[in-house]
């Protein structure tokens, strides 16, 4: 063995565990990987403008490569900005390590410059957090991290690294490629499970969570086709099943079809294969209730502790997405007629219909995407009200196609789309985001630009926090408070980055601005304002403080 610094050690091992990119926001307490990767081409580091939008792009970087996207910030600052996407990664059930550099061993307990138990800090919001204070022991740390934020629950891990830790020189050996440990479905579990579709009378699937591969989609899209049983997708997890599947029902959330919602309350089986069945999902656990009356729930879920911890199940099966799913096509069930009936009620609720005395209609912006974007393109949103319209109309072609925070947090629509830009360079990817949502990570348009991304940016501008103001009309009608926003130019905002731009105001010049805009290249951000008034894709402001009744 020859002596390595453990800034070189640390860098090695991620070149063994596969590791391609790193996000990150230069620290001076992590010089010493910096300089380890000044020498390894093979490690794209990728320089962002803030913490907060380097750990979204690692968050989004494993949601599509099931293997953990990699993050480097500093200590005090540096943590706490990243620590957004720490959440989203956790309540996403995403693969991610977050490295941070921190003070160093001598000055630790001393309230140091900018110190943080980062394990304390850390530890509620992922998988494991731990500071690596031994550099021989940095191949042990690495592979354990790795194998952790990919096994079971997928999720984030949080490694503090001593500055002066990093410096050492230390002999070590090298760690393994870490892998997932496959989850095969219990075969005992067929039997009962066979029996509960079979005698079902009018059985539903809710799919969703993490691990939702090509494979496995294709082979629970199979099965549902064969059966007919409605497939249901989770609040976010549209991609997780083609949404061409002749069983494909749409999704629970916010603003689901009321015809689905109906059909999910009348189901007497639910067949839930990955979903935590978290609050958004279940309109916080009305649809669903923790004890479900009247209905059986089969519950599929990499994590057994997740298992019967919030619903009661009649029969509980810790499994991966892709090996359940090989498991179901074995199991012959008598057809349901509820599945091909379900999808064209889907086909009709996310089929725009034109809005009488809307200058810039929303939902035929959508259904001009739809007639022009590739099918495979990734779509990338943050959170609020604007994103309904793409949630309601557009159809996501299967697992890697829609990344969007589970966990609600905006300012995840850019960072994610950049990800995915540098991730598959050959592919649409359309960034979608509220004007709040995008001025909370607008800076990573410089990101964008500097790394050759190609990307289409939508900014929906109602001048306001929307979702807030429709609570605010529901509950205190008339009476908007704290949500009027007065925005910048975001067309000349864009270009001062470098950046295509144009701004849209009707809905005739929509389909022109999006067709020029693919026909140019790099990113490109088209500026759409909207009527605060036409707050969902439903309603309306004024509808929502009118009286009931």
């Amino acid at each position: 063995m020859t002596q390595r610094t453990g800034g070189r050690l640390l860098v090695d091992q991620l070149l063994i565990q596969g590791c391609e990119r790193i996000f990150t926001v230069p620290g001076e307490s992590f010089l010493a990987v910096l300089d380890a990767l000044h020498d390894t081409p093979a490690i794209d580091l990728v320089v962002c403008r803030q913490e907060g939008g380097a750990a979204f792009m690692a968050c989004a970087d494993g949601a599509l490569t099931h293997r953990p996207g990699v993050a480097f910030v500093t200590r005090g600052p540096g943590a706490t900005n990243a620590s957004i996407g720490v959440h989203v990664a956790m309540q996403d059930s995403q693969p991610m390590i977050l490295f941070i550099g921190d003070v160093d061993r001598a000055t630790r307990d001393r309230e140091a410059f900018q110190e943080i138990d980062f394990a304390r800090m850390f530890g509620p919001l992922c998988k494991w957090a731990a500071r690596i204070d031994d550099a021989a022991r940095i191949p042990e740390y690495v592979a354990r991290a790795y194998a952790t934020a990919m096994n079971g629950r997928p999720g984030p891990v949080v490694l503090a690294l001593p500055e002066d830790m990093l410096l050492d020189m230390v002999e070590a050996v090298d760690r393994p490629r870490a892998t997932r440990t496959p989850q095969g479905c219990d075969e005992s579990a067929i039997a009962p499970l066979a029996d509960l579709l079979a005698t079902a009378e009018r059985p539903v699937a809710i799919v969703g969570g993490a691990g939702w591969d090509r494979i496995a989609a294709q082979n629970f899209a199979a099965w549902a086709d064969r059966t007919c049983v409605p497939v249901v997708a989770a609040f976010r997890r549209q991609d997780a099943v083609p949404n061409d599947c002749p069983a494909y029902a749409g999704n629970l959330g916010y603003g689901p079809n009321p015809a689905l919602v109906a059909r999910v309350r009348a189901a007497d089986l639910l067949l839930v294969v990955g979903p935590r069945l978290g609050e958004a999902t279940t309109d916080g656990y009305s649809l669903v209730t923790p004890d479900h009356p009247g209905q059986r729930l089969i519950h599929v879920h990499p994590d057994p502790d997740e298992l019967g911890m919030t619903y009661r199940t009649d029969l509980a099966i810790c499994a991966g997405m892709a090996e359940f799913a090989e498991a179901l096509l074995t199991i012959d069930g008598p057809p349901h007629a509820a599945g091909k009936e379900a999808h064209r009620a889907f086909e009709q609720w996310s089929t725009p219909v034109p809005r009488e005395g809307v200058a810039l209609d929303l939902g035929q912006c959508v259904a001009a995407m739809r007639d022009t974007l590739p099918a495979d393109t990734i779509i990338c949103n943050g959170a609020g009200n604007y994103s309904g319209w793409w949630h309601r109309y557009w159809r996501y072609a299967g697992p890697g196609t829609q990344l969007a925070p589970t966990a609600g947090a905006m300012g995840y629509g850019l960072p994610a789309a950049v990800a995915a830009a540098l991730r598959h360079p050959g592919r649409s990817v359309v960034a979608l985001a509220g004007d709040g949502c995008f001025l909370m990570n607008g800076q990573e348009l410089a990101t964008a630009v500097q790394h050759g991304a190609s990307m289409i940016v939508l900014v929906i501008d109602n001048g306001t926090y929307g979702t807030i103001r429709m609570h605010q009309e529901r509950a205190f009608p008339g009476r908007p408070s704290g949500t009027g926003l007065a925005n910048p130019d975001f067309a000349a905002l864009a270009r001062a980055y470098g950046c295509w731009a144009e701004r849209v105001e009707r809905t005739d010049d929509f389909a022109y601005a999006l067709a020029r805009a693919q026909a140019e290249e790099g990113v490109r951000l088209l500026h759409l304002v909207t009527d605060i008034e036409v707050i969902t894709p439903a309603t309306t402001l004024d509808a929502l403080s009118r009286p009931a009744g």
